[in-house]
């Protein structure tokens, strides 16, 4: 494998599938692609291109979309001779993308034969690409109890004529299991579309309902479907007695966007206020006002968050909002009330405090109130700082607020690259950490488990 490597002219062996597989998944010494971004911006292709070909894999696939064909697969190799299905998969949309459903189906069908399961619904998506049904059957039939690949079934399976099948190898919910199902619900899902595809709506409504509410759980997303199928199907009638049953407000915000796809914004936001107005309307109120920003109504979604203004959630929005439309004075007003009213001023209200000054253009102030917090240590507060610095392109100064902080990561490569320090960047983001040291049984003990994503810390 070495020599593989030699004669690509890698100058950093690609490793192997687990260690791709942990990298994947924790981005230890690769390059972000919003860095790579960044320095093909600023004219540095040839930068990501070097860690592309030293082992970083974001680079490598940001690279071979700007590739010609053949010199992409030929950055990509490496890493799928390692056998790592990742890679593999990547390359796969590349080759059907390019039309090469037969060079994406030799690449992916190893995988599927191994085991891997999303390789096994890959394989059967490009299998459908091609118009080949009875294949896709074939090969998702064998686990259909498995809900990723059953829902594969359900959908790939659609343009074959072939439902009545499908539904035979469904399970059924609605009969004895025998400890099997992983997901009652799941399955009445999967069964509804493929009664509706056949024109058996009543069927489909008559499932869904037996399985909007299981053991006092209501299931969000097959009220959703419910919602949606009646929607689609003109049953605006029953649709509204949904609403006002189990359905709640996810059915209303599904009634709420067919009345606005029929030009009646003003009924839309009638059959959201009543879910809005109750005490835990958080939901309806952000659906409210979404409605009316997309409308163009951009002060009355002001309006409508301000009502729940002191909600963690909200407040975001609304502050946004109020920068976007000039009216950041309001926002500082807004935080200081919440202030006074729950008797302090936590992180985050403050943090949208210092947004809001920097919004009034009061950057300086922002600037003041960041380094006078007795928590401006903290990464979080060294990051806003340094972002702050940086809008007023100060970004020596906010170079050194990162390097005293105890996290640096994307903000100081961003900056290093700013000041062209392009190397100083490269090295800051590609160096991979070393490996805990696991005592056995030792206090906060950790160990680096491949399998396991949160076995290591975050880079960032």
């Amino acid at each position: 494998m070495a020599e593989l490597y030699r004669a690509a002219g890698l100058g950093f062996a690609v490793v192997d599938a687990t260690e791709l597989s942990l990298r994947a998944r924790t981005y230890k010494g690769w390059i972000p692609t919003a860095i790579a971004d960044l320095l093909i911006e600023r004219g540095h292709l040839d930068v990501v291109r070097r860690q592309a070909e030293a082992g970083d894999w974001l680079c490598a696939q940001h690279v071979a979309k700007l590739l010609p064909a053949e010199d992409a697969l030929a950055l990509l190799r490496p890493y799928v001779d390692t056998g790592w299905w990742g890679a593999a998969d990547a390359v796969s949309e590349l080759l059907e993308e390019w039309g090469r459903l037969d060079d994406a189906i030799a690449l992916v069908r190893p995988h599927a034969e191994g085991g891997e399961r999303l390789a096994v619904r890959r394989l059967a998506e490009l299998r459908a690409a091609q118009g080949r049904v009875d294949e896709v059957i074939a090969l998702l039939a064998p686990g259909v109890e498995d809900w990723y690949l059953a829902d594969a079934l359900a959908e790939l399976a659609a343009e074959g004529g072939r439902d009545d099948e499908v539904l035979a190898l469904l399970p059924d919910p609605g009969r004895e299991c025998r400890g099997r199902c992983q997901d009652d619900w799941g399955m009445a899902g999967r069964r509804a579309k493929v009664l509706e595809r056949q024109g058996r709506v009543d069927e489909a409504v008559e499932l869904l309902r037996s399985f909007v509410v299981r053991d006092n759980v209501t299931y969000v997303n097959i009220v959703e479907q419910l919602a949606d199928l009646l929607a689609r199907h003109g049953r605006d009638a029953e649709l509204r007695e949904f609403v006002a049953g189990d359905g709640g407000d996810h059915a209303a915000f599904r009634l709420s966007d067919l009345l606005v796809e029929r030009g009646r914004l003003d009924q839309a936001l009638e059959v959201l206020q009543p879910f809005a107005d109750r005490q835990w309307g958080r939901n309806a109120v952000w659906k409210r006002a979404e409605l009316l920003k997309a409308a163009g109504r951009v002060d009355e979604a002001i309006e409508t968050l301000r009502g729940c203004a002191d909600d963690e959630c909200i407040l975001p929005e609304l502050c946004t909002l109020l920068i976007e439309r000039g009216r950041a004075e309001e926002g500082l007003a807004i935080i200081d009330d919440i202030a006074r009213e729950t008797g302090g001023m936590p992180e985050d209200l403050f943090l949208w405090r210092v947004r809001l000054l920097a919004g009034c253009g009061r950057q300086e102030a922002a600037v003041a109130e960041l380094r006078a917090h007795p928590e401006a240590d903290a990464w979080y507060m060294a990051d806003e700082l340094a972002e702050l610095l940086t809008e007023q392109g100060r970004l020596d100064e906010a170079a050194e607020v990162l390097e005293a902080s105890d996290r640096t990561g994307m903000r100081l490569a961003q900056i290093r690259i700013m000041q062209g320090r392009i190397e100083d960047a490269v090295t800051l983001l590609s160096e991979p950490e070393p490996k805990p040291v696991v005592v056995p049984g030792g206090w906060g003990s950790k160990a680096t488990d491949p399998d396991d994503p949160w076995s290591t810390e975050p880079p960032f």
